[in-house]
């Protein structure tokens, strides 16, 4: 039988701390010109803590360009986590880029374009 582990919840906390400490991270000591105004959106940790799934969004920039600069700098970042993380094992980082907004601003528009089609039937 398998040991229920004894912290509830510690993958979601691990998560966003990675989270929160990447954007410092990122903001404040990576020096690529190719990573521009990024915003990570969410964190997803395996339950062995060995990878983590990262998803940004760019506010200025090329999103592919960011994101292999982000793929090319994931060991420094997690040299980075290591030093202020107190785990055992800092996850290997994989950087994906989130079109989430992109998705929700094209379908704000197609929502508004209904409306404004069915106002003028009206």
């Amino acid at each position: 039988m398998r040991k229920k582990s004894s912290t509830p919840n510690r993958g979601f906390r691990v998560a966003d701390q990675i989270q929160r400490d990447l954007t410092e991270l990122i903001a404040r000591e990576l020096k690529d010109p190719r990573v521009g105004m990024v915003t990570i959106q969410a964190v997803e940790v395996t339950p062995d803590y060995a990878h983590a799934k990262i998803f940004f969004s760019v506010l200025v920039g090329d999103a592919k360009e960011c994101e292999v600069a982000l793929n090319q700098a994931a060991g420094f970042l997690r040299n980075g986590l290591f030093k202020r993380l107190m785990i055992h094992t800092v996850p290997t980082l994989h950087f994906q880029f989130d079109r989430t907004s992109e998705r929700a601003a094209d379908m704000n528009a197609l929502i508004a374009k209904a409306v404004s089609s069915r106002a003028q039937d009206d």
